[in-house]
């Protein structure tokens, strides 16, 4: 069966949704492998190099997609791409329902089966298959080095013959995924790191990689060890407590989000201006709406002396590992959807049936069934 990896057409997205190693692996599992041509590219990997894996290389994405009993791809397919995928065939990506109803309905329409790694439950056995940890492992340190980058002086101390430098007070705040990695990559440059979650049991992990963790007393623990989304009340404390953290960071890195809802606002204006002259903000959620309150996606903008960097698609700068990750987790989920190279999803299992959008066409996620208007 073949299984279609086209270029991505969002402006700016760099990645592949499967690098040659990982094509290879498919090719050897029994299926056919079409990549259209330059869709690697800007992630570092040649069509020399896929058609070296046992790939074919369509010109176009037409070619590409025709006949394919599966498409994988990083972001959701526009409503033009949607149109060149095959009846009844099966559709795996990033798909953000609620920001992609357009090609859902087209693709409901042509009863194609679809899943999201949004949707992936957390538990162990989906550790392998979890895209979501993996890209933002690359967001987290990208983040601290924008921070580390934009920022006028040095993270670590250091001691010269014209004097000493103090390393520089770095904040993280959100102590998942992204921000453990941002933790960690600042305290490998020698900041000086505190974390903030509202989740009690991030303590430990930013503990764990040298950060000093800074406890506000509001609490938000969610389901699937995400944060929920804060009260009003609780929001206003949070913020009146957080200022004093804010405007002693040299630099500050946001990574807060909340599934299927805009990113909490964490750092507001008043915050910023209090911020010394030459700080930096890196706001790694301006794609959702930005934990601060100035983020402008995918622009820097200056506020009394601080600039605030809105992160936009951080993955997508770092493509080539970022590919590679994504792709093993695509491989790792695609043996769950398929036997001896053709489609055939075990709906049984609850990864399968926890990360499916449409089953033939027909939705089978609640919130997505209600957004289009259906009964799931």
């Amino acid at each position: 069966m073949k299984l279609a990896i086209p270029a991505e057409t969002l402006a700016g997205e760099r990645r592949v949704a499967v690098v040659p190693d990982v094509a290879k692996r498919l090719v050897t599992a029994g299926w056919s492998v079409s990549v259209q041509s330059g869709a690697g590219v800007e992630a570092a990997f040649t069509d020399a190099d896929y058609a070296a894996a046992g790939a074919e290389v369509a010109p176009d994405a037409g070619a590409c997609l025709g006949g394919a009993a599966a498409v994988i791809r990083v972001q959701p397919p526009s409503v033009e791409d949607a149109a060149l995928i095959p009846e009844g065939s099966l559709v795996l990506s990033f798909l953000q329902p609620a920001a992609a109803l357009d090609a859902l309905r087209a693709l409901a329409a042509k009863r194609c089966s679809v899943f999201s790694f949004d949707l992936l439950p957390r538990i162990s056995r989906a550790q392998s298959m979890d895209a979501l940890s993996s890209q933002a492992t690359v967001s987290g340190y990208r983040a601290a080095l924008t921070a580390a980058t934009r920022l006028g002086r040095f993270f670590p101390m250091l001691m010269t013959a014209a004097g000493t430098i103090p390393p520089a007070k770095v904040l993280v705040m959100g102590a998942g995924v992204a921000g453990l990695q941002a933790i960690a990559t600042c305290r490998r440059l020698g900041a000086v790191v505190r974390a903030y979650d509202v989740r009690a049991a991030a303590k430990e992990e930013a503990e764990s990689l040298g950060a000093t963790f800074v406890d506000l007393g509001v609490s938000a623990e969610g389901a699937g060890g995400y944060a929920r989304e804060l009260t009003p009340e609780e929001l206003a404390a949070q913020q009146r407590a957080l200022s004093d953290e804010v405007t002693r960071a040299d630099a500050v890195v946001t990574t807060a989000a909340v599934p299927g809802r805009p990113a909490p606002l964490l750092v507001t204006r008043e915050m910023v201006e209090g911020m010394a002259t030459g700080a930096v903000v890196v706001d790694m959620a301006a794609d959702s709406g930005g934990n601060c309150e100035v983020t402008e996606r995918g622009s820097d903008v200056v506020v009394s002396g601080t600039t605030v960097v809105g992160m936009s698609n951080p993955p997508s700068g770092m493509p080539t590992h970022a590919s590679a990750l994504y792709s093993r987790n695509v491989a790792n989920i695609l043996a769950l959807l398929s036997a001896d190279g053709a489609v055939a999803p075990n709906w049984d299992d609850e990864i399968v049936s926890g990360t499916c959008v449409l089953r033939d066409g027909k939705p089978v996620h609640a919130p997505t069934a209600e957004l289009l208007g259906s009964t799931p």
